[in-house]
């Protein structure tokens, strides 16, 4: 019996080999949720799928679907992003907006804007420099988890609403990553908290809601990109329940010394 045919446009997250030739397939579908499929002789020198199917790439796919996971039938690239994988920088910067996705995402879960995000800090990506390249990447993950749900709150005390006023706080601030953001004077004996440098929060702050090209053009330094990324890091540990590799391993690159 014929199985059904879907037409998905999908960024490509991750691949992993299976069996000899082939790979399966770990996407972003265009609804924001993921998509996992078999491309059956896709390591083959011969196959069509080995440039149309890259890492970080854009691509309409036809999708055969059956009990198991897909199969990809056809692929059509629409955007390569070879900048990502050609230079080591941006290859290892684009890893963890990439590996987040694959831990947030569900096959049966829709959130539209994770596709046009993540399309538009790829593609920003593949044109940035120096520190921008960590700012557009911190930005990605922020506003990935707001959109899944986990926005910190920089402007108000996470635990009785207060008002917090991040441009008149001094230099450190109460945040509680378990409660969800900054916690007010009153509220800190009383609430888990930890003690994180004011400039980086007001950082975290700009990257969630300015636009990827203001980020892309902000011109924040190599110090406070790396603050902002750390910030990241633990957010989504305790709101994603997970450490990311990629993440851990940018840390230890040097790249984050840019």
């Amino acid at each position: 019996m014929a199985h059904p045919i879907e037409s998905r446009r999908v960024i490509v997250l991750r691949k992993t080999k299976l069996g000899e030739s082939d790979l399966i397939l770990r996407c972003l579908g265009q609804d924001g949720s993921l998509v996992e499929a078999v491309a059956k002789g896709a390591r083959k020198p011969t196959s069509s799928f080995a440039s149309r199917l890259e890492l970080y790439s854009c691509a309409d796919v036809l999708l055969a679907q059956g009990r198991g996971l897909a199969i990809v039938k056809e692929a059509r690239l629409v955007e390569g992003n070879a900048a990502l994988r050609s230079s080591f920088e941006r290859s290892v910067a684009a890893a963890p907006a990439a590996e987040l996705l694959t831990r947030v995402a569900q096959p049966d879960l829709v959130h539209p804007r994770l596709f046009d995000l993540t399309r538009a800090a790829f593609e920003r990506l593949a044109r940035a420099e120096g520190p921008a390249v960590l700012a557009l990447v911190a930005a990605h993950l922020l506003k990935a988890m707001a959109m899944v749900g986990f926005q910190p709150s920089f402007s108000a005390c996470s635990r009785c609403g207060a008002p917090v006023d991040l441009d008149a706080a001094p230099s450190c601030v109460p945040f509680s990553f378990l409660e969800g953001g900054v916690v007010c004077p009153a509220c800190r004996a009383r609430v888990e908290t930890t003690v994180q440098a004011t400039e980086t929060l007001r950082w975290a702050r700009y990257l969630l809601s300015a636009r990827l090209d203001e980020v892309a053009a902000v011109g924040i330094g190599a110090d406070a990109a790396a603050g902002a990324l750390r910030f990241d890091q633990a957010w989504i540990k305790v709101h994603a329940d997970c450490r990311l590799k990629s993440l851990e391993f940018l840390f230890t690159s040097g790249l984050q010394a840019v």
